[in-house]
């Protein structure tokens, strides 16, 4: 397989190159030939972006339910003391209200 381009053969190939498409039709068939390279390129750039973003967008959405959990977490607890104030002021008041009885 390491014999398969030596020189003379690529010499060769590119005479058939020519004879079969002709020395007019070879600067469009590279430039035809770099554009589709040059859009395979972004093509895959752009794969890599998206994948990015994706990850990104995932990580904000944990990020954005993580915060939600430790709001209303935080809240349950506001509430819970809150009871728990409003039930001990209730025991306060009806123990004061005996005492002066």
């Amino acid at each position: 397989m390491g014999d398969l381009f030596q020189p003379m053969h690529l010499l060769v190939i590119g005479l058939i190159v020519i004879v079969l498409f002709g020395g007019k039709k070879l600067p469009e068939l590279g430039k035809g030939l770099g554009e589709g390279l040059r859009g395979f390129k972004s093509g895959l750039k752009g794969l890599e972006e998206e994948a990015q973003t994706d990850e990104q967008k995932k990580k904000e959405e944990l990020e954005a339910k993580a915060y939600q959990e430790a709001k209303l977490a935080a809240e349950a607890r506001v509430a819970a003391e809150a009871r728990v104030a409003a039930e001990l002021k209730a025991a306060a008041d009806r123990e004061h209200e005996t005492v002066i009885k």
